[in-house]
């Protein structure tokens, strides 16, 4: 899996300082960044801005708002100076990415009020990135990141959009900065990063794209499993995710999520949906657990926990899991869930419409 960390914040901010650099001599204050209605120096202020703001809410472990400061420049700072605040602010976004547990979650508003030290890092360098060009091409400067960074990007905080031909343009399509053939403008954007959903005992962790590919090709996606996870319905459901990022079509929070048990912040399996809900409402939910994690009410509690959270929505009306007959225990599962057996001729239309296996039976939640 391609890392995201404090190594590529740093890289990203040498990027930055390496390429506005030859125009410190020059006016920022007079001129608009491209795009922006602040100044170049205004700009890459805000870099910093972002860069110590993130790194504050994360080693502080902000969980309702920003850590209430901010930072100034002294009087007479040039740009030489600015760029040294740059470099130093993401110096300490990657000290706190670094020192972050795996399980810390931290203040940020959207989507869902909160992101992980990857979240962090993939937030600090979209602002480098992006801000970096804005200056630059307002000064008539070269500049183009890895494309290693750029994929980065999109893949922890861009899920919802599909992959172009190359990153940086993509990349720059997404965020309203440029073209891309054969896709509409994009006037109004936001990232996204990943939804947790708590239960007592679990945090039900959304897997990203860049996540899920490593899991589809043999990785732990960046968790830390029990013994003999992931189980292979995991690795299925990742490349489902995987498909449905590639074609465009992924809705992130009727992805894949890992079930993290809180007491050790181990994984012991995956739940999700096969997709976003259709016309009418109904998505359909599937789940393992690895074996070592089975029997202890694990999957009742998170199907339970996902099952709400899915049903509080307004697309969403119906839920439908499928289980073998013989699999007596998952049966019991999605019973304890709250979920029926369907009845002899919702199960038949499911055969017919759906092809759905005929060894499997129907269970449904309404909200």
């Amino acid at each position: 899996m391609r890392a995201i960390g404090g190594d590529q914040v740093e890289e990203a901010v040498a990027g930055c300082v390496a390429a506005l650099r030859p125009a410190v001599e020059r006016d920022w204050e007079g001129v608009k960044a491209a795009g922006l209605d602040w100044s170049c120096h205004q700009t890459a202020f805000h870099i910093a801005e972002d860069l110590v703001a993130y790194a504050a809410n994360l080693a502080g472990r902000a969980q309702d708002d920003y850590v209430p400061f901010e930072i100034t420049l002294d009087d007479g700072t040039d740009n030489a100076g600015l760029l040294h605040v740059v470099e130093s602010t993401g110096a300490l976004l990657a000290a706190a990415v670094r020192t972050a547990p795996r399980e810390v979650r931290a203040f940020h508003p959207y989507p869902f009020r909160s992101a992980d030290r990857e979240g962090f890092a993939a937030m600090g360098i979209a602002e480098v990135l992006l801000h970096t060009h804005d200056i630059a091409q307002a000064l008539g400067l070269p500049y183009e990141p890895s494309e290693e960074l750029a994929e980065s990007v999109l893949t922890w905080l861009f899920p919802h959009v599909q992959p172009g031909p190359a990153a940086w343009p993509t990349l720059l399509w997404a965020t309203g900065r440029g073209e891309l053939s054969g896709r509409a403008p994009v006037t109004e954007w936001r990232w996204r990063n990943n939804l947790v959903i708590p239960t007592e005992r679990l945090t039900l962790v959304g897997v990203r794209p860049a996540a899920a590919r490593d899991l589809r090709l043999g990785g732990d996606g960046g968790f830390e499993w029990v013994d003999g996870g992931p189980f292979q319905g995991t690795r299925d459901a990742a490349g489902m995710v995987v498909k449905a990022y590639e074609a465009g079509v992924h809705r992130p929070e009727f992805g894949l999520f890992a079930l993290v048990r809180r007491e050790d912040g181990r994984a012991v399996g995956g739940m999700g949906f096969h997709g976003a809900p259709d016309e009418e409402g109904r998505a359909e939910v599937g789940y393992d657990l690895v074996e070592a994690a089975r029997g202890q009410g694990y999957a009742t509690e998170a199907l339970r926990a996902l099952s709400e959270w899915a049903l509080a929505r307004d697309d969403v009306r119906l839920l439908m899991a499928t289980v073998d007959q013989e699999n007596l225990p998952s049966q019991a599962v999605v019973t304890r869930s709250g979920y029926d057996r369907a009845t002899v001729e919702e199960e038949r239309t499911a055969r017919e419409q759906d092809d759905m296996d005929s060894v499997l039976q129907l269970y449904l939640r309404r909200d």
